[in-house]
């Protein structure tokens, strides 16, 4: 009954985990109104990084300490882990969020849900094979993108929707990459360095091809924080404790609910519509989403 009632917290962890993304989405919506996507992706990515420092440094309380040896060769990691990985992100977020200047915030969120599909696809060429319902479940991702795209002219891969399946292709390869990582360093370690990392490219690109201002900024700081300390930080922490009592394709399953919950709160917040077309297709990617993260348990052989 204990650990029921561990599973049902950890679901819920997941639940609110993906709340919280989907909100993020229009959070990140708004903010594209004030500042350009460079100084947006800076300050949300180091705010996200400072937040995850004082969790850091509740989780290493009590912990025994490493001899000096092993702490070089685990920053080292961390330190190569943390480029690699923030500047993967760097990539991918900043396509997403010039992709809300030219698309409604449910769309952005169910094209970047094709990541969760592709995932399983790029990991072929590490060796690792894909069962039938991931197969399955990338052409229903086509078709849903397809219906996504398709307009009474024809189907019509605009600069939104381009934009948003490079990010989905980029987040792909940043899960592979936190997948590789993952398994030599912290976890959340990782996301403050990768966070860092991924905020000082931004900055960098931010003062070559923007100019912020002091009024924009203040403009677009609730959507900032928002996206910096909720779904950076919380969300976070929300996911890794969902995780750790949750089985691992219902988690997976669960936080795929961040694309519906972005369309929800693009219709409630900022009165966005798609057309019937468009949900249809949304609703086959979801479909295909899930579908590639169910795990199927292996016949067993008859006996002889």
């Amino acid at each position: 009954m204990k650990n029921k009632g561990k599973q049902y917290l950890g679901a819920l962890y997941c639940i609110i985990a993906a709340v919280v993304w989907g909100l993020s989405f229009v959070a990140q919506s708004i903010g594209m109104e004030s500042v350009g996507t460079f100084t947006f992706n800076a300050c949300r990515m180091l705010l996200g990084s400072v937040v995850l420092l004082p969790l850091i440094a509740l989780r290493g309380r009590g912990k025994e300490k490493p001899d000096e040896q092993t702490k070089k060769a685990e920053r080292k990691e961390l330190i190569k882990a943390g480029l690699i990985c923030g500047f993967i992100l760097f990539v991918s977020s900043c396509l997403q969020q010039q992709a809300f200047a030219y698309l409604e915030v449910g769309k952005v969120g169910f094209i970047t849900a094709l990541y969760m599909v592709l995932v399983p696809v790029f990991n072929l060429f590490a060796g690792k094979k894909a069962s039938l319902n991931v197969w399955i479940g990338v052409a229903l991702g086509a078709v849903g993108l397809y219906l996504l795209c398709v307009g009474d002219s024809g189907f019509s891969l605009e600069t939104g929707d381009a934009l948003t399946l490079c990010c989905a292709v980029g987040f792909a390869f940043h899960i592979i990459a936190l997948d590789k990582f993952s398994k030599t360093t912290d976890p959340m370690k990782l996301s403050s360095m990768q966070f860092f990392v991924s905020g000082i490219f931004s900055t960098i690109f931010m003062l070559i091809f923007e100019e912020p201002t002091f009024s924009a900024l203040s403009t677009a700081a609730p959507s900032i924080i928002y996206a910096g300390v909720m779904s950076c930080g919380v969300a976070f922490t929300l996911q890794a404790f969902g995780q750790k009592y949750t089985d691992p394709a219902v988690a997976s399953l669960l936080l795929c609910l961040e694309s519906a919950f972005s369309l929800l709160f693009g219709w409630l917040l900022l009165h966005q519509t798609l057309g019937k077309k468009a949900l249809i297709g949304c609703a086959v990617m979801l479909t295909a989403v899930i579908l590639t993260q169910i795990q199927f348990a292996p016949k067993k052989k008859e006996k002889a």
